[in-house]
């Protein structure tokens, strides 16, 4: 079981970069280069800052509100900007991988 709890951790990995793609789609699609840029640095500042596992303001109620707002806006982001199929396979993805990774062998891996 150790093998699919790192196999969840690398999708789980994947699906924040995901993330910030996606914030970079949109960001191109307001604002061109400039967008494409400053959207994915705003997604990772705010991911390290309140989402991730050793975020200096994160909290049990701040991170999974955090990871909601930043995968909601990605997936809002890819719809606004016609990527309305891709918009709804990373919601999918997003909400399966997380899913996933609340299963106690899982959590287990991740050090808190």
């Amino acid at each position: 079981m150790t093998g699919f709890g790192w196999l969840v951790l690398t999708l789980v990995f994947v699906d924040e970069v995901l993330a910030a793609v996606a914030a970079g789609v949109a960001g191109h699609a307001a604002a061109g280069l400039a967008g494409a840029v400053a959207a994915p640095a705003a997604v990772i500042a705010v991911w390290w800052a309140f989402a991730s596992p050793k975020a200096p303001w994160g909290g049990r109620l701040t991170r999974p509100l955090v990871k909601l707002a930043v995968f909601g806006a990605a997936c809002a982001g890819l719809w606004w900007a016609g990527h309305e199929g891709w918009a709804i396979a990373l919601l999918v993805f997003s909400v399966v991988v997380n899913a996933l990774a609340q299963l106690p062998s899982v959590r287990a891996l991740v050090p808190s």
